[in-house]
């Protein structure tokens, strides 16, 4: 079983307890305005040019042999001042679980282990499941529980930690800035509240979107006496936009809407 990661990060603190690996899978279903991993939305590896280092030299059109560059007509290798990057890797799914183990000894002393995050790691669900098969450790997955109920059970069945997301508690409201319907995601959510796994839910604190007293209100009725954390907004979010040659629709909508962001 093989997966696409497109980053990992050692020494994470803030996704779940403890010193830990975070594991980022690439594909997400949702689009959200705001998101600050753009580069997790598609689950194939995305090319990543940073405009302010390009010189406009021209090489890397300039063609070349390598097999993986053909995807992308141009050449990755040749960019003098390594403009150019390839977001995602693949990765075979024992091979990375070795990888991971190697901080067994500070996960062990610290309470933490591996976390899977994205992206939506609930889009490559066969490949986290084999790899929760090879890991000795402590098991999160960051969600926003946007799959079916089949996938969800699954999922839990082979993780100790659930983080998940309620950005929007209006279906209306979540289909204008996720692109998707809430309707699985808090049927996912209830499921979760009842199954003993431990849990976590988190809301974006999204100025003029999600931080509205009335979305607030309506998310904690849906949380109950769950534990509820609520994020700031990552203000540097745009700024892989323009690697990737696409716009920050968050942006758009605070001008369009003459808010200040």
């Amino acid at each position: 079983m093989t997966g696409i990661v497109f980053d990992i990060k050692e020494c994470a603190v803030h996704d779940g307890e403890g010193l830990r690996t975070t594991v980022f899978l690439k594909g997400c279903p949702l689009r959200c305005i705001w998101c600050h991993n753009p580069e997790g939305f598609d689950k194939r590896p995305n090319l990543l040019v940073k405009p302010t280092l390009c010189q406009k030299c021209g090489l890397c059109q300039r063609g070349c042999d390598h097999e993986e560059c053909r995807p992308y007509d141009r050449c990755l290798h040749v960019c003098p001042v390594g403009a150019i990057s390839l977001s995602g890797k693949k990765y075979e799914a024992e091979a990375l679980a070795r990888h991971l183990m190697k901080n067994k000894v500070f996960f062990d002393a610290s309470g933490g282990g591996v976390t899977f995050s994205g992206g939506e790691p609930l889009m490559q669900h066969a490949f986290l499941i084999e790899m929760a098969s090879y890991l000795d450790t402590h098991i999160a997955i960051e969600t926003s529980g946007y799959a079916s109920e089949e996938v969800f059970k699954a999922v839990l069945d082979c993780v100790d930690t659930v983080i998940m997301d309620i950005k929007l508690a209006d279906d209306t409201q979540h289909k204008k800035f996720t692109g998707v319907s809430n309707e699985q995601i808090l049927k996912n959510a209830a499921l979760l509240k009842r199954s003993g796994k431990k849990h976590l839910f988190r809301t974006p604190l999204i100025p003029h979107v999600t931080d509205t007293v009335e979305n607030l209100a309506a998310i904690e009725a849906i949380v109950g006496t769950s534990p509820w954390e609520k994020i700031p907004y990552n203000t540097m979010a745009a700024f892989k936009y323009p690697m990737m040659r696409m716009e920050f629709e968050y942006d758009n909508y605070i001008r369009e809407n003459k808010h200040e962001s």
